[in-house]
């Protein structure tokens, strides 16, 4: 693997269940993404989009085959170990937000601070932190409010600076628009394209193709592996047209 490649899966197969039961989910996955690519991952229920999304989550380890992450071999470790390597090299953002409801936006986005006890800031220099990154997605002004108080837009975003608070390599970004208007996911889209203008790894997985078009590269599963299909993609719309085009 090349110092240059964030992901890099390998013959990489997932099989549930045993005997008779048995599910193979992914079969022989190969994958490589470069660091600074934003791609997105399609296909319908049962394709294996959701397995191989926690695999390269850390989520959950291959039945066979290599996944290097960022360089490191992590298709062995054990789950103490991925852990430690999903808070230290991946920002989650999730369908559902996973914010703390009785939690603010600060204490929210400080929280992957909080779990890695060998970051060696301060609490000052924590928050601090945690504070300009609430900052760089538009919300310096909403520090102290709750989940409950926030539209669902300004929730993803207090997901997305969560995200950003540890400088992952990776961002993996799961259906982030599935839960939002039209608006708010051209929004978040247009947040995403602003971060990935500025270097960072996005891999996001969804269905829907007019969010899609925002990545770089499309990638296609059906029955457990990558298919070759025509990218046939339009080209990504400024944010007041997707917002005209999906009312």
């Amino acid at each position: 693997m090349t110092p240059d490649a964030i992901i890099q899966l390998e013959d990489v197969t997932k099989v549930y269940g045993v005997g008779e039961a048995q599910v193979a989910a992914l079969k022989g996955v190969n994958l490589r993404i470069e660091a600074g690519d934003f791609i997105a991952i399609m296909g319908p229920s049962g394709s294996g989009k959701s397995t191989l999304m926690n695999i390269v989550g850390c989520l959950d380890r291959p039945t066979e085959g290599r996944y290097s992450l960022a360089g490191e071999d992590v298709s062995g470790l054990n789950k103490a170990r991925l852990a430690n390597i999903r808070n230290r090299k991946i920002g989650f953002v999730f369908q559902s937000f996973n914010l703390l409801p009785r939690a603010t936006a600060l204490k929210n986005v400080l929280l992957p601070l909080l779990y890695d006890r060998h970051n060696g800031r301060s609490p000052r220099e924590r928050e601090a932190r945690a504070r300009e990154a609430l900052a760089a997605v538009g919300l310096a002004d909403r520090l102290h409010h709750f989940p409950s108080q926030l539209s669902g837009g300004q929730q993803q975003r207090v997901a997305i600076a969560r995200a950003l608070i540890n400088d992952p390599a990776l961002i993996l970004a799961d259906e982030p628009t599935g839960n939002l208007d039209s608006q708010s996911s051209a929004e978040i889209m247009g947040l995403l394209r602003e971060l990935h203008e500025r270097g960072r790894t996005i891999v996001m997985i969804t269905h829907e193709a007019d969010i899609a078009v925002h990545a770089q590269r499309m990638i296609h599963m059906r029955d457990g592996r990558i298919v070759d299909l025509p990218d046939q993609r339009p080209p990504v719309l400024s944010i007041p047209a997707l917002v005209a085009e999906r009312r």
